[in-house]
Parts: C-alpha cells; structure tokens; sequence
C-alpha cells in the first residue's frame, strides 16, 4: 500500500496545537468565552454534533452551559469559517442542554462511526476531547487520598481540596499484534464477548514494570499457547474507549513453535484461526472484521495488501 502505515490510522492524526503554556493562564476561559472566533465542540454521552462528514462546532454563544469545560488548544490547519489558530473548548452536556442545543438525535455521532471519514483536524479535535472527558468522569475523587478534587489548568489537572496535590491525565498502554507464521499467515481470535464470526488481531493490556515488547510476548502466550519472537514496532494510535493508547506490532511464531498448536484461553478468546491472505478474502461473507476506526483494521489490511470490503464494526 502506498500510504505509509502510521498514515492510515485515523485516531492518530491531529491538526491542533494543545497549547500547554496558554492553559496556565488564570483567566483562560473568561478570555475564551468572550472570544467571538472560539468553537465548542459540545459532548453528551460521548457522542458530539455532526455535519456530513466533518464536525459541527459551536460558537460560545450557543453553547452557554455545561458540566464541565475543557481547553483543546488551537486548530493549525484551516476549516471552512474556522481559520488555523482558532480556539476550541469540549463542553460537557446534560441531557436537558444537548437536547435544547439539538433536538435532533441523527446530528449526533459517536467517534467510532466517522472517525475514518473525518478530516485531520476534526479526527484530533474528537479523540482529544472525548480521552479527556473520559478521564474526568473517573477522577472526581483523589486516588491519593479520596477527597474531592477540582478542575485546574484549562482542564488538564485536577488537585485535591485537601492538601492540594495533583491529579494528571492517564493513559492505559495496551499492544495489538499481528502475529505471522513462517507461510506469512495471520492469525486472528475471536473474544468470548464477541457475536459468531467476529475476529481481530490478539491484544492486551501491558502489566506494571513491563516493555511493551514483553508485553507481546506474554499476551500472545497467554492468549494462543503461542511462542512468538522478534516483536517489530508498527505505530500507534488513541483508543479513547475510555482511556488506552494501542500499541501495534507484529511478531513472528518461534522456529521451534508448532504453529497449529493453538490454545485458546477459552475465557477471554474462544477461537483461533489462521488466515492466508486468499482465505481471508473468501471468507468476508462470514468473518466480521474490526471497524475502520481501528488501528487493527490498518494492521490487517497492511498485511493483506489493500483495503477489504467488510461491513465495519463500529
């Protein structure tokens, strides 16, 4: 494929500087508020307004409400009535304001439907906003000391009442694998969560004092009673679902490792299958592959050589 890899996940790409040093400022959001040239990306239940295929950002005036606010930082690129260096702030919603805001269910959407087919600069703006809405939802409370904490540095910090200590932003590392054998097969799973017929790459959480590489060795393990080696560094991309970073890779079954010899966990992957690239084409008709949002859905395709036409899971 002639697009580089890292180029064709959509939840990577950006077109907004997140202004680290204007955050600081005491009186950021009355100066934003009174700008007339600010935009509101307004979020309700993780889903926010939407034109066609970009997104429908507000100015201040119409959005005058909400639980909580948050400083994006400033666009780079220009947009139709929306100039590179405007400013954008995610509101977050109740059900009473996004109602009167937009009565209209249709003109609301989720990330994982559109990301694919939003431009640079939108796919940033959404995944920004909706990773770091996620994370104030869970960190109301100090996990130092379980006091109440408040919103501090245009929505970057949280500090506890009490002894003033600082909360900061979290993302969970996770590694998705594309894992070959020495025939240049991939090999995919299906989770016990899952419907009939839905497969993907392999992937997990990366554990406390642990490299991602052996990260991949140990999942792959644990996952398929595989032995893999040689975990090669692909890209990565937010999966803001609530909160992790997935980590692509591939990985080569060992030598001295059977590659039919597949254990699925039974609790977490019920099935295993290898996959040529032929078989994977013939068999579209009843194996669901990962929505184009997803980074797995690059990594396979990369693999395969092109794009696959699959209905998406979104």
């Amino acid at each position: 494929m002639s697009v580089p890899f890292a180029d064709r996940l959509p939840l990577s790409r950006q077109a907004v500087d997140r202004d680290n040093v204007g955050r600081t400022r005491p009186a950021l959001f009355d100066e934003l508020l009174t700008d007339s040239t600010t935009r509101v990306l307004a979020l309700h239940h993780d889903r926010t307004l939407v034109d066609s295929d970009r997104l429908a950002l507000r100015s201040t005036a119409e959005v005058t409400s909400g639980v909580l606010r948050i400083y994006l930082g400033r666009t780079t690129v220009d947009a139709p009535g929306e100039p590179a260096g405007t400013p954008v702030v995610v509101t977050v919603l109740t059900d009473a304001a996004a109602a009167e805001l937009e009565p209209d269910e249709e003109r609301w959407s989720g990330l994982r439907p559109i990301a694919d087919r939003l431009s640079d600069r939108d796919a940033g703006l959404f995944t920004e906003a909706l990773a770091i809405a996620n994370w104030h939802a869970s960190h109301g409370y100090s996990p130092r000391n379980g006091d109440p904490t408040v919103v501090e540095q245009g929505g970057w910090v949280r500090r506890s009442l009490t002894d003033g200590s600082q909360v900061f932003p979290r993302t969970d590392p996770a590694i998705i694998v594309c894992v070959l054998d020495a025939d240049d097969r991939l090999l995919l799973g299906s989770n016990a969560m899952w419907g009939t017929g839905r497969f993907s790459l392999l992937a997990g959480f990366v554990e406390p004092g642990e490299s991602l590489e052996a990260a991949v060795i140990r999942e792959i393990g644990e996952e398929s009673g595989l032995r893999v080696v040689a975990p090669q560094y692909l890209g990565s991309q937010p999966w803001p679902f609530p909160a992790s970073l997935m980590v692509g890779f591939s990985a080569r079954v060992a030598d001295d490792q059977a590659p039919d010899d597949l254990l699925p966990d039974g609790e977490e992957i019920v099935e295993l299958r290898w996959f040529t690239r032929q078989q994977l084409h013939d068999s579209l008709d009843s194996v669901l592959l990962p929505g184009r949002s997803s980074i797995a859905r690059a990594m396979i395709e990369d693999w395969y050589g092109g794009e696959l036409e699959n209905g998406p899971i979104a």
